[in-house]
């Protein structure tokens, strides 16, 4: 059996548990389908089958148990569900650009530069081991770049960038770094010792984006959205604290617990004439003087 084959055999067994919790006669068939549509040999016994399963665990970090009760086998994403789907999400995206040698007139891909993930590994390392790390550092609005020696924390995706939070051993702050404005990183040998009473996701807990204002109080939003607007906002929540207040034909109105940063009244700002801030005051005068601004640009 070739590797190839063995490659697609797992990509068919994670395919058809992500669709559905199968038992192993189920997913025999549908391996036995897609062995005559593929013109390969894709039928396995059922000790292969298990040793396939410690395989896909060890080469995707994709755990698939069997649930005992239902007598079907399904993908775990219990333990840590935001990694899981991420991974998943991953390999749907790996299997499609996989199909074709020739994909460019089939996917339109946005042409952006190098987000800098050419470095994850080692600062995952880094952050694992509890080693500091240095890079040249550039920000956006200045062309000097600047020398940084970081003990690294963890690493925060937001908007399809990556940013490496920790401190910065200058001022003994926890900052965040954009890692595509990052180069000449290297992983130092000095280790140090994680904060015991810190966690990524609780810094995180009250805010948009990756700005984080913990001088600030948190404050209680409410957003109305059109009916419409407010469609996208139900299936992708702003924040983890949106509880709706009104859902109707006329609008969708919901209440938010979050630091008021840049990030968040950019967000708010990409929503138009679509939102409208109902508390608190602060913000809403924050967006109209945005939008006055914007207006002064056309006179």
């Amino acid at each position: 059996m070739s590797k190839r084959e063995a490659l697609s055999r797992y990509n068919l067994i994670i395919k058809k548990l992500r669709n559905c919790p199968s038992d192993f006669n189920e997913i025999i068939s549908y391996l036995e389908f897609e062995s005559d549509l593929q013109n390969y040999n894709f039928v396995i016994s059922k000790r292969t089958f298990l040793r396939d399963l410690d395989d896909i665990r060890s080469l995707y970090n994709i755990d698939i148990q069997y649930d005992f009760s239902r007598r079907k086998y399904f993908i775990d994403t219990a333990d840590q569900p935001e990694v899981q789907n991420k991974i998943l999400e991953t390999f749907d995206l790996f299997n499609a650009l996989n199909i074709s040698e020739r994909i460019a007139d089939s996917i339109h891909f946005e042409k952006r530069e190098s987000k800098g993930t050419e470095n994850i590994n080692g600062m995952l390392h880094a952050i694992k081991n509890k080693l500091q790390i240095s890079f040249n550092h550039k920000k956006y609005y200045s062309d000097k770049e600047t020398k940084r020696l970081l003990e690294p924390y963890a690493l925060k995706e937001y908007k399809n960038r990556w940013y490496i939070l920790g401190k910065d051993q200058k001022d003994m702050r926890i900052k965040n770094f954009a890692l595509d404005r990052i180069s000449e990183f290297e992983v130092k040998r000095v280790k140090f010792k994680l904060p015991p009473d810190f966690s990524v996701n609780k810094y995180y807990e009250h805010s948009f984006g990756v700005i984080v204002n913990n001088e600030k109080e948190v404050s209680e939003i409410v957003l109305s959205f059109t009916h419409i607007q407010g469609k996208y906002i139900k299936s992708m929540p702003l924040h983890h604290t949106q509880e709706i207040l009104v859902d109707n034909s006329d609008e969708l109105r919901i209440k938010l617990k979050m630091f008021i940063t840049h990030d968040f009244v950019m967000e708010l700002l990409s929503h138009s004439y679509k939102v409208k801030v109902i508390a608190p005051q602060s913000l809403c005068d924050e967006l109209k003087r945005n939008y006055m601004k914007a207006l002064n640009n056309y006179e």
